[in-house]
């Protein structure tokens, strides 16, 4: 197993966590403590625990800062900063023994454990001193800074930015707190108590959440009109591009309902524009009829799927993996459809563009499906490469391509009966290129026939797109030759997956892993070839039902065992969960399904 200590005893991992009222600046102590590590080269995964309320509520934020690439929180913590009673009567049970509370003088040890120090800081005494309570988030990180061995100087430029518009004055008293939590912190600090990180690579890297690197991939794919309707936990895609998508002569719509935003996006696309939305579980239900429009009238369309807890409003800001059926099979009738599930921050990014060239090229819709854990989670990532950006759109026609098919009556055929099954495609306004544009069954003009020759030849034209196709990067695979175990996932259960097979390997169980990132078209035969190859199949996901297993048994068949673990009370997996569930699936080989919930 990955040792938390280097050979000189200092620690090149380490878990922490800070709790308190949502309002009392929990995320921007956790946000603001992983800028400054992952600039100095570690490698960072942040995750934020937050009700669904503006304020009042238990929040809490994990910062795990490690030497090497985490896509995960860790099983336990090392360190917890405690803001009020609440978390430490909450959270402390989730620290490792011997690790360190850090919390204000009048608060008390947990009941519970008694294997844990409780270091009491002046928290709230220094900040008032400072005037104003609200910095002893800042009292609290400089407390963190003496307990790892970290210079608090590596604060400095990042507090100058973020306060600059509130005067030099704020800059200083919160640069003051940072010192003087530091000060109070080596005081009372236990010799015997060693935090001390090891040294990083100094490397520079990003440090970015899935939503974010989605933004970007839609502004380097060309993406110039966002509608939206804000929900979390897309809306920070939305707020983003707000910002940053008319600097580049986009325009980004507040509309006033998902189904508007999702009319809206289709209309931009049929006029020329690459458009897209974004939502969550409960916004997608709405759009089901538009989607359904995108599909047979043959236009582009990009719909981020944000996944959370369900149904109805459900559980707003924590973790579900359980739109999938959804995503899959939502809309009435049938038509081609591509899903597309990334597993990283990183390859949010890259996945974005591919999902506006896939739209354009099979002219259909395509939904990229995240979850929260990936959508909101800070992850450090390697410098983008924009040389990958590669722009195709499809068959879209020049004027004098389009003149060139123009019948004798002046029409375009739209919906020509191509062999692909993909036609040729006009803008608005293009000479020659007028055509009927309906949801109703058409022929290959757009004119509305309903006859059952034509119904046939359309269907099986639309279908015919994505009959053979195999996208490329569809699977990720991470075989060991003597492995009797395959473990399978898609989105954000890759952290996870990823650490449980290092503790399995420690226990001396070799294990391999396939993450599936295109779920539509499934790609039934390169699956097929990798489970073959194994005698169990142990599928893991953040839904009650097992839908990627059911899929598998669908698509693939019989070919090995295939054992589902589901966890679906809000959290993201933790390493151990799959650990333990694969040694107690080898110890009662007959379970078919075990659920975990922490």
């Amino acid at each position: 197993m990955y040792s938390p200590r280097s050979v000189d005893g200092m620690l090149h991992q380490l878990s922490w966590m800070v709790g308190g009222q949502q309002g009392e600046g929990i995320d921007p102590t956790g946000s603001i403590l992983s800028k400054a590590l992952n600039r100095q080269g570690y490698f960072i995964y942040g995750y934020r625990h937050f009700s669904s309320r503006i304020k009042g509520g238990h929040s809490n934020y994990k910062v795990r800062i490690s030497t090497k690439p985490r896509l995960s929180n860790a099983d336990a913590l090392d360190m917890l900063v405690a803001f009020d009673q609440e978390t430490i009567d909450l959270n402390a049970r989730e620290l490792k023994p011997g690790g360190l509370i850090l919390g204000d003088s009048k608060f008390k040890p947990s009941v519970d454990r008694n294997d844990v120090q409780l270091l009491h800081i002046p928290l709230t005494e220094i900040a008032e001193g400072l005037g104003s309570r609200i910095m002893k988030n800042m009292v609290a990180i400089g407390a963190t800074t003496a307990i790892l061995g970290i210079d608090p100087s590596i604060f400095t430029d990042m507090i100058k930015k973020q306060f600059a518009r509130k005067g030099d004055k704020i800059v200083q008293a919160n640069l003051e707190a940072i010192r003087k939590g530091a000060e109070s912190a080596k005081e009372q600090l236990n010799p015997k108590t060693d935090f001390t990180l090891a040294p990083a690579d100094g490397k520079s890297r990003l440090l970015m959440m899935g939503n974010d690197a989605i933004s970007l991939g839609a502004m380097a794919a060309g993406c110039r009109v966002m509608p939206a309707y804000p929900i979390t936990p897309a809306s920070d895609i939305m707020e983003s591009l707000v910002k940053r998508l008319p600097e580049i002569g986009g325009v980004v719509l507040q509309t006033e309902d998902e189904i508007a935003a999702v009319i809206t996006a289709i209309g931009a696309s049929y006029a020329g524009a690459r458009a897209m939305t974004a939502t969550s579980g409960p916004g997608l239900s709405l759009m089901m009829e538009a989607i359904g429009l995108s599909g047979m009238t043959e236009t582009p369309l990009v719909i981020v799927d944000t996944q959370r807890g369900g149904p109805s409003t459900g559980l707003p800001t924590k973790n579900e993996q359980s739109d999938l059926n959804t995503v899959l099979y939502g809309s009435h009738g049938e038509i081609p459809r591509i899903v597309l599930a990334p597993s990283t921050a990183e390859e949010c990014f890259y996945d974005t563009v591919h999902a506006f060239n896939y739209a354009e090229q099979y002219q259909c819709p395509v939904i990229l499906m995240t979850d929260l854990a990936l959508s909101l989670a800070l992850q450090t990532v390697e410098q983008l490469d924009y040389s990958q950006v590669k722009i195709s759109r499809g068959k879209l026609l020049s004027d004098e391509e389009v003149a060139a098919l123009t019948d004798e009556n002046g029409y375009f055929p739209r919906y020509a009966d191509s062999p692909d099954g993909i036609s040729p495609r006009a803008m608005p306004g293009q000479k020659g290129g007028i055509h009927y544009v309906t949801g109703v069954e058409h022929n290959e003009i757009g004119r509305p026939l309903e006859g059952t020759a034509n119904r046939e030849k359309m269907m099986k034209k639309r279908m015919r797109k994505l009959e053979n196709v195999q996208l490329p990067n569809s699977l990720i695979t991470r075989e060991k030759d003597d492995a009797e175990w395959l473990i399978v996932g898609f989105g954000s259960t890759r952290g996870p997956i990823e650490e449980a097979r290092e503790q399995l390997a420690a226990d001396g169980i070799p294990t391999s892993h396939l993450h599936i990132r295109v779920l539509a078209p499934f790609p039934t035969q390169s699956v097929k070839d990798v489970l073959s190859r194994y005698e169990r199949v142990l599928v893991v996901e953040n839904n009650a039902t097992g839908q990627l297993a059911a899929q598998l048994r669908q698509y693939v068949g019989d070919i090995s065992t295939i054992y589902s673990q589901t966890k679906f009370n809000g959290d993201p997996y933790y390493p151990s969960e799959i650990t333990e569930h694969v040694k107690e699936l080898m110890a009662h080989g007959n379970s078919q399904r075990l659920s975990y919930v922490r």
